[in-house]
């Protein structure tokens, strides 16, 4: 009875994982689609709308990189989380000309998180061993 039970909570819960995976690549490949005709809309594209378009395809290279070896490397997550903050600095620093503090905040998270992934970096030698999540083989 165990083996059975083991047996159908590993197919849910593969099923869920491909399952979640197929939304969040759909959802990320029509938002960066939205948001790739918006900038032709505009008739250009600024620094944050670039920006965005390596977070879309950060987040795609996760997905794909999930379906093909069932393991997600966490340095991606602190890339798309690198790149969020310097969309979020380039916005203080342009639209709202915000100086001092806040934009020390957001260059020191931005540091840390650099940080974060040159210690991945030098633990895992032989590129993404140990920087990942593994979920399973």
């Amino acid at each position: 009875m165990k083996k059975a039970a083991d047996t159908i909570g590993i197919f849910l819960v593969d099923g869920f994982h491909y399952l979640a995976l197929f939304a969040i690549g759909a959802t990320t490949v029509w938002s960066a689609f939205a948001d790739f005709l918006g900038m032709l809309v505009k008739g250009r594209a600024d620094l944050e709308d670039i920006l965005l378009l390596f977070i879309y395809l950060e987040i795609g290279a996760m997905v794909g990189i999930y379906f093909g070896t069932r393991t997600l490397p966490v340095r991606y997550l602190l890339y798309i989380a690198m790149t969020a903050l310097g969309r979020v600095l380039i916005e203080m620093g342009g639209a709202q000309h915000k100086t001092g503090q806040e934009l020390l905040v957001v260059a020191g998270a931005i540091l840390v998180l650099s940080f974060a992934v040159l210690v991945l970096r030098f633990a895992s030698p032989k590129d993404n061993v140990s920087d990942r999540l593994d979920y399973g083989a």
